[in-house]
């Protein structure tokens, strides 16, 4: 992992910040990948599109942060705090979530691809269009978000909270890995018992 100071991340912050007003002009996109991030307060922090892939974010504060189609790729943001943060477009395949706190986020057409979102709570948050492939969602809390459009192909969705989603459609479960102990609304569940009733049953791997 490569360390920066406080002093560092301020001027890169600011750089990147000044590159963003000037439509690229002036300033310097920011390069964080593979930085040491822990705990960092970077609440309400503007980084549209800047590269922190691989970067070390374990319970980093980004709430409210502008993470517009920001480089996340295989990072890792364990229990980090997302309230409401921006991370529409940005790519976050194979990323570390788990427990991550991304209540009221927007994920709109977020590249998740084999995320590890297990209990993580995306209460109320928008994931239309969200690419989902594979992605590892046990246990995660999705009471009232949008999943509109979004892929699920082979999603790990066993104990998670469904209820309320909005958009969900039975198109979309049919393709999921599993919805073993999954709490979804009565209609739904109807129609998966009858359409795709092997997707309730414990999984072979869970076994």
């Amino acid at each position: 992992m490569r360390e920066i100071t406080v002093d560092e991340l301020s001027k890169i912050l600011k750089e990147h910040e000044k590159w963003i007003h000037t439509d690229k002009k002036k300033g310097k996109c920011a390069d964080l990948s593979g930085v040491e991030l822990v705990f960092a307060d970077l609440r309400g922090a503007k980084l549209f599109k800047a590269d922190l892939s691989h970067a070390r974010l374990f319970g980093a504060k980004l709430k409210g942060a502008n993470l517009f189609g920001v480089k996340l790729s295989g990072a890792y943001l364990r229990g980090a705090e997302l309230y409401k943060a921006d991370l529409s477009r940005a790519k976050l395949d194979r990323v570390n979530l788990f427990g991550a706190k991304l209540s009221g986020a927007y994920l709109r057409r977020a590249k998740l691809y084999k995320a590890d979102l297990n209990e993580a709570k995306l209460r109320n948050a928008n994931l239309s269009g969200a690419f989902l492939r594979r992605a590892k969602l046990s246990g995660a809390d999705l009471f009232g978000a949008n999943l509109s459009g979004a892929d699920l192909y082979r999603a790990d969705l066993s104990d998670a909270d469904l209820r309320g989603v909005f958009y969900l459609t039975i198109e979309q479960l049919s393709k999921v890995k599993t919805l073993y102990k999954a709490k979804l609304d009565p209609e739904l569940m109807e129609q998966v018992k009858d359409k795709y009733p092997h997707l309730l049953k414990k999984p072979k791997y869970l076994e």
